[in-house]
């Protein structure tokens, strides 16, 4: 469960747990890496690492240093480092990040804006607003 994400140098430990069954709404910010495998509906904030488990569901806006996920998303996301999207989870939305992996079987139903890293071009504003730059 809380095994270090293979090939992810940046996840060193998870300093939160939101588990499966739990039901989360409004707005999440927090420093270190933490890992969502229920329901979260509104918007994270983080300079640092969200994992989203296979049997996750968020729905809203993220503004993340770097994003695992593996579970489903919709909304939008800004990864400031890099955005890994793995089977059997799916996004709807747009991403923008200097770094983008999409593995085979993840459904991918949206817009990507590639960008160098530290170069921000964009970011989600509380209320899911996308504020160019």
């Amino acid at each position: 469960m809380f095994r270090k994400a293979k090939g992810h140098p940046e996840v060193h430990e998870v300093v939160a747990f939101l588990g499966k069954g739990t039901d989360f709404r409004g707005v999440l910010h927090f420093e270190g890496t933490i890992r969502v495998d229920g329901r979260l509906e509104g918007e994270v904030f983080t300079k640092d690492t969200l994992i989203v488990g296979d049997t996750a569901e968020i729905q809203g806006n993220l503004s993340v240093g770097s994003l695992i996920t593996s579970g489903r998303i919709t909304g939008n996301i800004s990864a400031a480092t890099k955005a890994h999207f793995m089977a059997p989870g799916s996004f709807t939305g747009d991403v923008a990040s200097p770094a983008l992996q999409v593995d085979e079987g993840f459904v991918f139903n949206g817009r990507c804006e590639m960008r160098k890293e530290g170069k921000v071009v964009g970011e989600i504003k509380p209320g899911g607003e996308v504020v160019r730059v």
